[in-house]
C-alpha cells in the first residue's frame, strides 16, 4: 500500500512498513516509514489532500519561457502488507497495520473522501497472474476495513495494479514492491 508522508507534506509519497524503525528515502523522494513511524497522525497527514490553490488575477509578463508545472501528486499512503506467497489472506501483522489505517479513515479530516486501495505485486511469475493476485490483495484489504472496522464500502474501491509500478526498480523482488497503496480521491 502506498502512503504519502514525505516530511509530513500532504503531497509527498511515503511507505508504511510492518517492521523496523528507520526511515528510508528512495530516489524519487518517497519516504519509507517503518515500525513506530506508522501512526494515525502520519496517515492523516499522508491522506489529507493539500488545500486548493488560491486563485488570483495577475498580469502575465513571461512569454514562451513559462515553466510548465507538473500537477501535484495525489495524497496517498503505501504500506507493506504481508501476505503468504501466492495468497491474498491477511496476516496478523498486516491486520494490525490496517487497524491504524482504519482509525485514520474514521477521522473527521478524511470523512468526506473516498479512496482507491491499489494492490501491487513484484514481477515474479506471469503478468496476468500478478494482476489477479494484486486485485485479490486489494480486495482483501478493502474487505477487512469494511467488515472489521465498519468503513463504508462505497468509500473504498479495490484495484489491482499487478507488477507495473515497482517502487524499488533496482531490486524488483524487494518487499516494498509487494504493497497496497491507498490513494485519496479528490473528485
Amino acid at each position: 500500500m502506498r502512503l504519502t508522508l514525505n516530511t509530513l507534506s500532504n503531497t509527498a509519497a511515503a511507505l508504511l512498513l510492518l517492521a523496523g524503525t528507520c526511515t528510508t528515502t528512495w530516489a524519487d523522494e518517497t519516504t519509507l516509514l517503518k515500525g513506530d513511524k506508522v501512526t494515525e497522525s502520519n496517515l492523516l497527514d499522508a491522506l489529507t489532500p493539500p488545500p486548493a490553490p488560491v486563485l488570483t488575477r495577475s498580469l502575465k509578463v513571461s512569454r514562451s519561457t513559462d515553466a510548465v508545472l507538473a500537477p501535484p501528486k495525489k495524497a496517498s499512503a503505501s504500506l507493506l502488507i504481508t501476505f503468504e506467497t501466492n495468497s491474498s489472506e491477511l496476516t496478523t501483522p498486516a491486520k494490525q497495520q490496517l487497524d491504524v489505517v482504519a482509525a485514520a479513515l474514521k477521522n473527521d479530516r478524511l470523512a468526506e473522501y473516498t479512496f482507491n486501495v491499489e494492490g501491487h505485486a513484484d514481477p515474479r511469475g506471469l503478468h496476468d497472474a500478478n494482476m489477479l493476485l494484486s486485485q485479490q490483495r486489494a480486495e482483501s484489504v478493502r474487505s477487512y476495513l469494511v467488515t472489521a472496522h465498519s468503513i463504508a464500502a462505497d468509500r473504498l474501491k479495490a484495484e489491482g495494479k499487478g507488477d507495473t509500478d515497482l517502487l524499488n526498480r533496482k531490486v524488483p523482488t524487494a518487499p516494498e514492491n509487494r504493497r497496497v497503496t491507498i490513494v485519496t480521491n479528490t473528485q
